[in-house]
């Protein structure tokens, strides 16, 4: 359990509706009682942190308890705010005769597919550059998981697009020195904004890669199609070289849920238990009960929050 609680960056994901906010905010909450100051960031579109806090949040880094701070992400303000930002780099870069043009295709490129999870991880990268030391660890609830994979792979996917850029920019600025300026090198600011950039993101990559730091869970049931689900994304991101080493199977039926309705349903649940245990065998995996009511309130979130930890507590005495 020491060496769970103590990395610097987790990122919570998994199938949409198998309990993954609850998970991450039960994760910050355990956290904080360790003595951590804490950052708990929603990029899911469908927020619920201030549901589960019982406060409104305004896209503002928000103070819910001691050592615990929350912050959900508006996706299309963040894509706004990106694009926007895009528009204020060229300034000064192109004649005023073609900015009007460049702003219709930017605002295009806007509206293509890719635009708001690269406009996510641009603040995504923002928040770990700039806060990682403000934070003993920032805990991320992701969005459900196709949207997970394309924003934890894009730093990967981008340092590629922008070494091409920059290979492209090299190019024309070796030819134009050439053939207009004596073969004396040019000052390029397009050139070093994408320098600028692509430091960036390989920052970022590092701490995504750096698994002493960094820490991915996956919340799923005990059903088909998120089992299904979990093991596609795993295989997809150890392609990018991330590799998801715990997994939360939630809403597991407990012993003493009584009927036959629930008998049947054990039964069945036990067939995916076993599956996950073989097919997971690699991986941590924690067991946490369905309770007997939602979690709608904070004395709701802490007995969930108890459950968590009682899981790692015993994950490590097996280890022992």
């Amino acid at each position: 359990m020491l060496d769970f609680l103590n990395k610097k960056i987790y990122f919570v994901g998994g199938k949409g509706g198998v309990g993954k906010s609850t998970t991450s905010a039960a994760l910050a909450l355990l956290l904080s009682k360790q003595g951590k100051k804490v950052l708990l960031v929603s990029t899911d579109p469908a927020h619920n942190m201030g549901d589960l806090f019982h406060i409104n949040m305004y896209g503002e880094i928000t103070s819910v308890r001691t050592g615990l701070d929350v912050l959900e992400i508006n996706s299309e303000k963040e894509t706004f705010r990106y694009i926007n930002g895009v528009k204020d780099n060229i300034k000064g870069l192109v004649k005023s005769t073609m900015l009007d043009e460049v702003h219709r295709q930017i605002d295009l490129a806007a509206a293509s597919p890719g635009a708001e999870e690269a406009a996510l991880f641009d603040r995504i990268t923002s928040l770990i550059l700039e806060t990682i030391h403000q934070y003993d660890s920032i805990v991320f609830d992701t969005a459900p998981t196709g949207h997970t994979i394309r924003l934890l792979t894009l730093p990967e996917l981008m340092g590629v697009w922008m070494d091409g850029l920059l290979d492209r920019r090299k190019k024309i600025n070796k030819n134009y020195a050439e053939w207009m300026n004596d073969g004396e090198p040019v000052e390029d600011p397009i050139y070093e904004k994408l320098i600028e950039r692509k430091d960036r993101f390989m920052k970022v990559r590092d701490y995504l890669l750096n698994y002493d730091q960094t820490e991915y869970l996956f919340v799923l049931n005990a059903e088909r199609l998120p089992i299904l689900e979990t093991i596609k994304a795993i295989e997809t991101l150890y392609k990018h070289k991330i590799h998801v080493h715990t997994l939360v199977v939630n809403k597991v039926i407990p012993e003493k849920a009584d009927g036959q309705f629930m008998e049947k349903r054990r039964e069945n649940e036990k067939g995916y238990l076993n599956e996950i245990q073989d097919v997971f065998a690699n991986k941590r995996v924690l067991m946490l009960p369905l309770l007997d009511r939602d979690i709608s309130s904070f004395e709701d979130l802490e007995t969930f929050t108890i459950n968590l930890e009682s899981c790692l507590l015993a994950g490590r005495e097996q280890d022992r």
